[in-house]
Order: C-alpha cells, then sequence, then structure tokens
C-alpha cells in the first residue's frame, strides 16, 4: 500500500517524566488523523488523563503546573477506549520518537492487535541528515510548518499534546511531498532507519 493512500492515526502523549518512586505516566492525549496523505482535524481528539496526587519532574515540559485539579477530575487512560478504538484503527499508527506511544499504548490496551507504527523521527532523521536538533518543534520551525500549525491551533503551542499530534502529522504528510518520497509504500516507512 502507498503510504499517501493510507489511513494513519497520530498520537502524542504529554508525560509526567521519571520521579524518584515514581516512572514515567501520560497526563494528556492528542490524536489526529492522516488520510489519503492529509492531515484531518475533523477527527482530532484531546484528553487530560488522571495520574493521582504523583509529582510531575522538574524537567517535565508542558502546562501542567496549573492543571492538577483538571487532571484529578480526568479520566484514566483505560476508561478512553471507546472514543479512541476508531481514532486509532486504521493502516498505521504515528508519532514522534514512536516507542515512547506505544509503550503507554500497550501498556494500556495490552489485549488490542499490533499495529505497524510510523516514528517522523527516524523519517526526518532520513529526510534531513544534518540538522541540529530533530526536537519536534525544530523540524516544524526547518519544514516551516509553524504558521499553518499555529492557524489550526492557535491556542495551544508545543508540549500541549493536540498542538504536538497535528505537527506530527504535518510533518508526515509534508515529508511524503517530497519529489524523492513520491510513491513510497508504507511498509518502507514502518521499516525505516537512519543511516
Amino acid at each position: 500500500m502507498l503510504a499517501a493512500e493510507a489511513s494513519i492515526a497520530v498520537v502524542d502523549f504529554e508525560t509526567t517524566g521519571v520521579c524518584e518512586g515514581h516512572p514515567d505516566e501520560p497526563w494528556q492525549i492528542g490524536l489526529v488523523r492522516i488520510e489519503n496523505g492529509c492531515l484531518r482535524m475533523n477527527a482530532a481528539f484531546s484528553s487530560l488523563l488522571r495520574i493521582g496526587d504523583r509529582p510531575f519532574s522538574p524537567y517535565a515540559p508542558g502546562r501542567h503546573h496549573g492543571l492538577r485539579r483538571d487532571l484529578a477530575k480526568a479520566p484514566g487512560l483505560q476508561e478512553l477506549w471507546p472514543k479512541l478504538r476508531g481514532r486509532l484503527a486504521g493502516d498505521g499508527i504515528c508519532a514522534h520518537n514512536a516507542a515512547v506511544e506505544r509503550k503507554f499504548l500497550r501498556k494500556a490496551f495490552p489485549l488490542q492487535p499490533s499495529c505497524p507504527w510510523i516514528d517522523t523521527l527516524k523519517l526526518a532523521r532520513i529526510a534531513f541528515s544534518s540538522l541540529a536538533s530533530y526536537r519536534l518543534e525544530d523540524i516544524v520551525v526547518h519544514m516551516r510548518l509553524k504558521t499553518k500549525l499555529d492557524a489550526l491551533l492557535p491556542s495551544l503551542g508545543p508540549h500541549d499534546a493536540l498542538y504536538d499530534a497535528a505537527a506530527c502529522a504535518l510533518v508526515l504528510e509534508n515529508l511524503l511531498k517530497l519529489p524523492e518520497w513520491d510513491g513510497i509504500t508504507l511498509d518502507a516507512l514502518v521499516h525505516a532507519r537512519p543511516a
């Protein structure tokens, strides 16, 4: 199957970071879709996630500092499965540094069938082999996508899960438009590794 014809869920988690005695846990999820090579915001989904009273790593980015009350009332990730099931269905799942998102989804939903994963971090390293940084927000700037992203989600910014999911989707959408990527298959994206 051609990647440009695939139906791909793009997911991002914001996490607490690791603290002494506490593993890394997601506190927010954002999800968008790419259909036939284009970002589709009409399927966007975002939710805070309940994490209890555990501490955040002092190095954890994001806007979690003022959200403790909201996080206490938020659903757990497993409770969101009825809303996530259809949104995660399709030909593949994409994330930036996909191992993180894959870890949290597998932990929350271990009985769900595995799906091919696409990692825009690896793809960006292939497409742009000499960037100083491969952080998602830096790749967005390098690819001149920030204005479009900010127009889609004007009240959000980096380290918001929905914003980052849309950023990742725009990166993939625009990589698929590169002339040298014309005709690339979904399988090639899934198995792509930087040199």
